[in-house]
């Protein structure tokens, strides 16, 4: 029965995962997204994973907490690609405003 449960609790955590990966992949920009707590939900998927293969329980449970791992490392890697896209956009802000300066100096 704690399987049960278990998978039940992981499984109605990992729905916001998906959602956050669309969102994140949508809004284009890395504001408002933390990584400190992104690293901290990766590292906490991978202690219940180890747990899981330390204690020889390989369950249904395993798989989701592997697919909610996974997804997580999606949401991380759009982190970067957004942080990347803010700092292009801020470059190309930077550049217009100082064209705009120089005109009218």
């Amino acid at each position: 029965m704690q399987p049960l449960f278990e998978t039940f609790m992981m499984v109605s955590f990992g729905l916001s995962w998906p959602i956050s990966v669309i969102k994140s992949y949508k809004a284009r920009t890395a504001k408002g997204k933390s990584l400190l707590f992104l690293a901290a939900i990766f590292v906490g998927y991978i202690c219940g994973i180890t747990s899981k293969l330390v204690a020889e329980k390989i369950t249904y449970v395993l798989i989701v907490y592997i697919i909610n791992f996974c997804i997580v490392c999606v949401d991380i890697s759009l982190y970067f690609r957004n942080l990347r896209l803010d700092r292009l956009a801020d470059a190309s802000r930077s550049r217009v405003e100082e064209s705009g300066v120089s005109d009218q100096g």
